[in-house]
């Protein structure tokens, strides 16, 4: 099913104008709205066959994640952010396979990206395209948050989950890497590598897979999920890139957002999330960021029902929740990157939140077998109403 999207676009034959139509150019289901929290089915919808390739009736797994099976025949479906970390929790469970994640993104395409997938098709370079990706996920993913920096010549795209008390993002990560990877190749060529590949989970005792797929060195226990590539891959001219076509998906993009809204509070948390270990994150610095006054921001977030300082420390415990579950990084080396001059500030600070050391959160994650998040239900809620006795 299609529709026609955006405004007009004519071109001239003889002389004269004409319309051109477009409508094959974007599935209609693709233009829905999408709250915070939820996802597409998109890259997600690939979790189906891949239980299958395990001999495995995804049915029964789907509906014990409180999901209905019928809504993985269309990826733009929207599920919760949650019911996909269920998903992935349970799929690892039943097919034992600690790279599950890692296999369902494989299968996906540039196309499971939806209407951002169609714009990075159409984009001009590889970097326009990741711009593209960076600037726009949000109609297509509000749980997790990329990114783009450049280092002593690299080009570094991140993935990051930021919806708070997310089960499995070990393998969400795996899954947001692999089918970037996948992007990539289908914008690169399909022999195009990243120089290496970041990933924050514990090092899996087979690590083939990994390398299969990526085809490049891959470090596992960082702070990141992170693809590292040259610089000068972002100046790749993309074949076949119509300008037209790119006009109209921006503006229906652009149409979106407008009609998606925004709550200021998950703004904020998308912009944390990806500052938060690299970059001064004070309220002072966000706001100069988001060229308004520190007030301004304040009045905001309160007419939303939170405080930056709440918001913030939300996102430091559910990255330090995510490293000391899935990562071996020395507790000193999180405190450090989550902006503490001591390890002990960070012990403090964690106990507050959780009512557990981090070692203690730890240890009890690795001896159950089960994600933390599961046992800490209703904790987000006792950040935001304890968070200001951390660090600003």
């Amino acid at each position: 099913m299609t529709n026609d999207i955006g405004p007009a676009l004519k071109s001239k034959s003889n002389g004269q104008e004409r319309p051109i139509s477009l409508s094959s150019t974007v599935p209609a289901g693709l233009g829905r709205t999408l709250p915070p929290g939820y996802i597409h089915l998109g890259v997600a919808k690939e979790i189906a066959p891949t239980l299958r390739e395990f001999g495995i009736d995804p049915a029964p797994v789907i509906r014990e994640a409180g999901l209905d099976p019928g809504l993985f025949d269309d990826g733009a479906n929207i599920i919760p952010h949650a019911a996909l970390g269920r998903l992935l929790t349970l799929s690892v469970a039943r097919t034992r396979c600690q790279h599950f994640g890692l296999l369902a993104g494989r299968h996906a395409t540039i196309l499971s990206l939806g209407l951002v997938g169609r714009l990075m098709q159409h984009s001009e370079t590889v970097g326009d395209a990741v711009r593209a990706l960076v600037a726009n996920l949000s109609i297509q993913n509000r749980g997790a948050v990329p990114s783009l920096t450049m280092s002593d010549g690299m080009a570094l795209l991140s993935f990051a989950i930021y919806q708070p008390e997310a089960e499995s993002a070990d393998q969400i990560s795996d899954g947001s890497l692999a089918v970037a990877v996948n992007a990539l190749r289908a914008l690169c060529g399909s022999e195009w590598n990243p120089t290496e590949v970041l990933l924050p989970r514990v090092a899996p005792a087979d690590q083939e897979p990994y390398r299969r797929h990526f085809r490049a060195p891959v470090r596992f226990n960082q702070e990141s999920a992170t693809l590292v590539f040259p610089v000068h891959d972002l100046d790749h001219r993309i074949e076949g890139a119509d300008p037209m076509v790119r006009e109209v998906l921006e503006e229906r993009i652009r149409q979106m957002k407008i009609a998606q809204g925004r709550e200021f509070s998950d703004d904020i948390r998308r912009l944390l999330r990806t500052r938060l270990t690299s970059a001064r994150c004070s309220a002072e610095a966000i706001a100069e960021t988001l060229a308004m006054h520190r007030r301004t921001l304040s009045r905001r977030l309160r007419d939303g029902g939170m405080g930056y300082r709440a918001i913030a420390n939300e996102i430091r415990f559910e990255i330090a929740r995510q490293l000391l579950q899935d990562t071996e990084v020395p507790l000193g080396q999180i405190a450090a990157a989550l902006g503490y001059s001591e390890a002990s500030a960070f012990t403090r600070a964690f106990r507050r939140w959780s009512g557990r050391t981090p070692k203690a959160w730890r240890t009890d994650g690795r001896s159950n077998g089960a994600p933390a998040a599961q046992n800490v239900n209703g904790l987000s809620s006792r950040v935001k109403h304890r968070a200001s006795g951390g660090l600003q």
